[in-house]
């Protein structure tokens, strides 16, 4: 049984990139859908909105640049940390230079034409 299931409702975990920041909110589960649809969740330190990262995220430190900037950088390309709690999100490379190789890895397509086409081009 998935832990998050048997023990919820968690808070959800939210990160600010430009503060290098996380905070924790009201959990999705605790707030009709049509309201929570509606809350844009923004940074108390600087109101930029903030990026729902998953229960699994654990922040790196807020002096640890290099970190965030790899965090982020696989936010943008759709890598977050939420899983059910049983195996965790999946791997994520440790570091930022293997980030670029980790995407090219895991790319995903929208369909089997999209993905044939790559495979062509690349012989």
């Amino acid at each position: 049984m998935c832990r998050y299931a048997m023990y919820g409702p968690y808070k959800d975990i939210f990160a600010c990139f430009a503060c290098r920041k996380v905070y924790k909110q009201t959990s999705r589960f605790e707030i009709p859908k049509e309201e929570y649809e509606g809350i844009v969740h923004v940074c108390p330190q600087c109101q930029t909105p903030m990026h729902d990262m998953g229960h699994d995220f654990q922040a790196p430190k807020q002096t640890d640049i290099k970190q965030w900037k790899k965090v982020e950088l696989l936010y943008q390309n759709g890598y977050s940390y939420h899983s059910c709690g049983c195996d965790g999100p999946g791997y994520r490379p440790s570091r930022l230079q293997d980030v670029p190789g980790f995407l090219k890895e895991q790319r995903r397509f929208e369909n089997e034409g999209e993905a044939l086409l790559h495979r062509l081009l690349q012989s």
